[in-house]
């Protein structure tokens, strides 16, 4: 029997988590799940962001759903980031993104890329310092270890794509120390692994401007922590926007569904939070996690046909339930 940590948090996180939740267990009916607090407002009440029983509940389960938390955008008092908390403590050190046309919404057609981006250090590592006045200070660490990881995840999904190309996003240009260790460290695994033939290379602002102008030359994407979380939310555009951005913290033995869109608490309460990053996220945990491909096809084509036959989708009043019935439906 498998096992899901539910961490649904703030925002729109309590409106389109469940309905993840619930396609999962259309899917899998056997499925027991558990639920878990994590987040700004826990942390008010509780004094920390991640209690240590939402991580002992991950690790029995073995897999979770991450909804979205709000966080402060200035520095509070022992307060750090509930995901970042979760990756770390989880050692669920890639993150996968993929981004392809969707029916209707997507602006372009045949764009079908994954970017793996390395989800435990860089500038997340959270070391920031004032140095005097007016002067603050943050560190990025980059470890040949986490680089090696990430490469390897990388030639694992390579494997499951059967990729065309595997292209290292960098800046070795001007941090030859901390993204040439990067570069070099990941080219080496990739090669023993095989797909040296298959291996280019971008710096990270060239491709910014090749993911807007030309993003169906992109197969895998493989970078560190910050670069891919920016880019990726930049390539987003092109499946549809944050509201169908899915992703998947991943480690070893443990993974963590997880829409991109944040909790949009503008939107919280008004029944017009899109799910489709919940379900597709949802979609990655069946694929990857649980090794289960034919039911993730299963999940997506329902999210491709609610789409196509839809028309079209007006994110307005009743959207988190019109989008729940309509791909629910498709699940039975």
């Amino acid at each position: 029997m498998k096992s899901l940590c539910v961490i649904a948090g703030d925002g729109i996180g309590p409106e389109v988590v469940p309905v993840a939740v619930d396609a999962l267990q259309r899917l899998l009916p056997g499925l027991r799940t558990c639920e878990a607090e994590a987040g700004w407002s826990c942390f008010e009440r509780t004094g920390t962001s991640v209690p240590q029983a939402t991580l002992d509940l991950m690790k029995d389960c073995g897999a979770g759903i991450f909804g979205a938390v709000s966080s402060p955008s200035h520095a509070v008092a022992g307060y750090r980031s509930a995901i970042l908390t979760l990756r770390q403590a989880l050692a669920l050190n890639c993150n996968l993104r993929p981004v392809r046309s969707w029916p209707v919404i997507s602006p372009q057609p045949n764009i079908d890329m994954l970017i793996l981006r390395e989800n435990s250090e860089g500038l997340y590592v959270g070391r920031e310092r004032m140095d005097g006045e007016g002067r603050a200070l943050a560190e990025r660490q980059i470890t040949r270890r986490a680089s090696e990881q990430l490469a390897q995840r990388t030639a694992e999904v390579a494997a499951l794509r059967n990729a065309r190309r595997i292209t290292l996003v960098h800046k070795a240009n001007v941090l030859p120390l901390t993204c040439g260790l990067f570069r070099d460290s990941a080219r080496q695994v990739l090669a023993q692994a095989g797909w040296d033939a298959c291996v280019d290379e971008r710096l990270v602002d060239v491709a910014a401007l090749q993911l807007v102008a030309s993003p169906e030359q992109f197969d895998l994407i493989a970078t560190t922590n910050l670069f891919g979380d920016i880019l990726s939310d930049l390539a987003c555009h092109w499946s549809g926007g944050l509201g169908t951005a899915p992703s998947l913290n991943w480690g070893e033995g443990m993974a963590l569904a997880e829409p991109v869109h944040g909790s949009a608490p503008d939107i919280a309460g008004t029944g017009r939070a899109n799910p489709l990053a919940a379900l597709l996220s949802a979609a990655l945990l069946l694929r990857y996690h649980w090794q289960l491909p034919a039911l993730a096809d299963q999940l997506e084509v329902a999210v491709s046909d609610f789409l196509e036959e839809a028309g079209t989708v007006d994110f307005a009043d009743r959207t988190t339930r019109i989008i729940a019935d309509g791909v629910l439906a498709r699940l039975r």
